[in-house]
């Protein structure tokens, strides 16, 4: 496949009427361009899959909050299955989400986390392509090094995902380099990854959040790529890819719950 083709589109997903809800979990946030980006993704998953059911559920910040929308596809005697709206497995899906789904009785299979997904290296082409990087150029990939800046954790297995992330974009790719930066917990931050690049002879640095949604920790982001960057890409936010991944996720999860009975049987 080209370049050129991976920025443009997502894979096929196979259309299916009905079947289990997908329950979107989102971790919430107080700054309302996160719930709006979640509202745009919701919207890209329901166009991709007519007759889905789709539902949200926040962990913190935002409304509803997992028991009410459980209690209601309960009420309603729907079958769900829940997909974190996540990138690593650290904390919130490890802990968060299990407990707050056992706090209010709801029984649901829950499904991987995103990440790591090729389709998630092509959510990531596709920003730093809207933010003007010409990609479909292997001279410019490889005069270029890309700052992948994540939120970090203090989970080690997930910032350890984070840098496999790194390194199989810049296999796939052919960038000049790319340095993983966090915007909390521990370092390295965005400028000491550009100038490492800088160092290691990379002509141009891009800055590529590896976050879902606007918020606090993106604006972070920008204001350290401003003054040691030359290019900064969006969040991944609703991309086709992300749409899509969401689906993959749910599809796996529901293939596994309806198998089992007949493993058991």
């Amino acid at each position: 496949m080209s370049e050129g083709r991976r920025l443009t589109a997502a894979p096929a997903t196979p259309v299916a009427a009905g079947g289990p809800a997908l329950l979107l979990i989102a971790h919430g946030s107080r700054d309302p361009r996160h719930a709006a980006t979640v509202a745009a993704l919701v919207e890209r998953v329901r166009a991709l899959r007519p007759g889905l059911e789709v539902a949200t559920a926040y962990l913190d910040h935002c409304a509803p909050r997992i028991p009410r929308v459980a209690a209601r596809l309960a009420e309603a005697g729907a079958a769900a299955v829940a997909v974190p709206l996540l990138l690593n497995r650290a904390f919130h899906a490890k802990h968060d989400i299990p407990a707050a789904l056992r706090a209010c009785g709801a029984a649901l299979p829950v499904a991987d986390v995103l990440g790591p997904s090729p389709l998630l290296l092509a959510a990531l082409d596709r920003r730093l392509a809207e933010a003007g990087l010409d990609l479909g150029s292997p001279a410019v990939r490889a005069r270029t090094g890309v700052v992948l800046a994540a939120a970090g954790s203090s989970d080690p297995a997930a910032d350890a995902a984070t840098r496999a992330v790194a390194a199989e974009w810049r296999r796939t790719r052919g960038w000049a380099a790319v340095e993983v930066a966090y915007a909390s917990a521990a370092g390295p931050r965005v400028p000491d990854a550009a100038a490492a690049l800088r160092r290691a002879g990379a002509a141009e640095v891009a800055v590529s959040p590896y976050l879902l949604a606007p918020g606090r920790l993106p604006d972070r982001i920008a204001e350290a790529a401003a003054g040691s960057a030359d290019l900064l890409a969006d969040v991944l936010g609703a991309a086709p890819e992300v749409a899509a991944l969401l689906l993959t996720r749910y599809d796996r999860t529901r293939r596994v719950v309806a198998a089992a009975p007949a493993l058991t049987a």
